[in-house]
């Protein structure tokens, strides 16, 4: 596999999970919030971690540290949520990444994406778009799409929609 192309990314946030660092496109991140209470919801994939209430919207939050396989970790003032948005068949979704750190946006200029090494079931890492080195270090970079699949959120739209007041209970609070 050749290097890709690095124009095409841009800015990316990076963050820490245990002790390696990534990056997801700026223009997928919606916002960064503190963490919060998360409700378990069953029956759902194992990474997912729950919902969180966020302004009346449910976001359903997953956890990196269990998705990469890492041990759990302990939580401290800078384990936060980045909330990004995915693109599925029902259209766009946010969703909560829960992460250590954030460390900080960078422009990729052009810097090429290294591929990953084919290690073991290459389908495992799909939402790994490539390798950064950027000042020195190296960057694994998601793609946001595919860190939380489509279907890992079927279950979750339901409680969304049930959540969400309809509008007519919206108009009678008003009163």
């Amino acid at each position: 596999m050749e290097k890709m192309e690095a124009k095409k990314i841009g800015k990316c946030l990076t963050f820490r999970v245990g002790r390696e660092e990534y990056g997801v496109e700026i223009l997928k991140v919606r916002e960064i919030v503190g963490l919060q209470e998360i409700t378990a919801v069953p029956m759902t994939t194992s990474h997912i971690r729950g919902v969180i209430n966020l302004r009346g919207k449910i976001i359903p939050v997953a956890d990196l540290r269990h998705k990469f396989k890492l041990p759990p970790g302990s939580q401290s003032r800078e384990t936060c949520i980045v909330i990004v948005t995915v693109e599925g068949p029902k259209g766009e979704s946010l969703v909560g990444l829960l992460v250590d750190a954030v460390n900080e946006v960078f422009a990729m200029g052009e810097t090429p994406l290294e591929p990953i090494p084919q290690l073991g079931n290459g389908k495992a890492l799909d939402f790994v778009l490539g390798l950064a080195r950027v000042r020195g270090r190296v960057v694994i970079l998601l793609e946001a799409d595919r860190v939380v699949a489509a279907e890992e959120l079927d279950g979750l739209e339901e409680i969304r929609e049930a959540a969400a007041p309809a509008d007519g209970a919206r108009e009678a609070r008003k009163d």
